[in-house]
């Protein structure tokens, strides 16, 4: 099935972005601000929160670190002034922190006090295993200027237990995911079952110390496991949330909003969709089962490139 599902991956790369688009639309709001939105808007009325992403990563200038910044600022102004119920994801590599470190902490500053200001919110992706040290250390200068501001942690690496009892500590507003990028056996857990164990694991270092807690999957197994430590715990619901990607598993999702569940939705846009499309496809073979599946159904389709 590997094969297979390499070999189906490397035909929708080969594909033109117009044909690619058949695949990847449901996953990824559009190339403008503008359609980002009025995904959210439709969200918002369904009873779902959001985070917006704009796509991109690895930028190889400073000018394109700073657009980037600005991007971002442009929408936190405008989930301002629609009134929607969004944040944002920002992964540090797009705002250069590979390329300059101290650039993209001082265009993360000024995101951070923006959101501040504007009563909202910003959350600091993990990329892979070489960001996730500067990552942290970016997070906790942050957070110590301004609260409006959380991270990520991912379940496979290895090192993730120590890093959530260091961000309990503090009380950290944490994502927790399993983690997509690939990474060799002496960083993170290969197998399937031991990146579900640590992932609850890290539930309950933060959910015990009272964090905010993002619970990021569309397992349905660690979906129930996590409902069920909530519970065990009497944590409240307003303490934690579901949050999921856009186009996925809409029926887990809608089985979570049917039970008073917070859920919210990872809503990504941008001209970088090709490459965002291409790498969930290639690391997630489930993701691409839906892909293939969602083709022959009949649907509305967004505008595309």
């Amino acid at each position: 099935m590997a094969i297979v599902h390499r070999a189906v991956v490397d035909v929708l790369a080969a594909m033109p972005a117009r044909l690619l688009w058949r695949f990847a639309r449901r996953y990824v709001a559009g190339t403008a601000l503008d359609e980002a939105l009025r995904v959210v808007r439709d969200l918002n009325a369904q009873g779902v929160m959001a985070t917006l992403d704009i796509l991109g990563e690895q930028v190889g200038s400073p000018s394109e670190a700073r657009a980037g910044g600005a991007a971002y600022g442009e929408a936190l102004q405008a989930i301002r002034r629609e009134g929607l119920l969004s944040n944002i994801s920002v992964k540090p590599t797009h705002l250069g922190l590979k390329l300059a470190p101290d650039l993209c902490l001082a265009i993360l500053r000024d995101l951070v006090r923006e959101a501040h200001r504007l009563g909202n919110f910003v959350r600091l992706d993990m990329e892979d295993s070489t960001c996730t040290e500067e990552t942290l250390r970016i997070y906790r200068t942050l957070v110590g200027e301004a609260p409006a501001v959380g991270v990520a942690l991912q379940a496979y690496l290895k090192r993730s237990r120590a890093d959530a009892a260091r961000l309990a500590e503090g009380g950290a507003n944490v994502r927790v995911c399993k983690g997509i990028y690939r990474e060799a056996p002496a960083v993170a857990f290969q197998d399937r079952q031991m990146i579900r164990e640590n992932f609850l694991a890290l539930l309950e270092i933060l959910l015990g110390a009272g964090c905010y807690v993002g619970i990021a999957t569309h397992d349905p197994w660690l979906i129930q496991e996590a409902r069920d430590l909530v519970a065990r715990r009497q944590i409240p619901r307003d303490r934690h949330e579901f949050q999921m990607l856009l186009g996925v598993r809409s029926d887990l999702r809608a089985g979570l909003l049917t039970a008073g569940e917070r859920v919210r939705v990872y809503v990504p846009f941008g001209e970088n969709w090709r490459a965002y499309c291409l790498r969930r496809f290639r690391e997630n073979p489930t993701l691409l089962r839906h892909v293939m599946r969602a083709l022959f159904r009949r649907e509305r389709p967004r505008p595309g490139p």
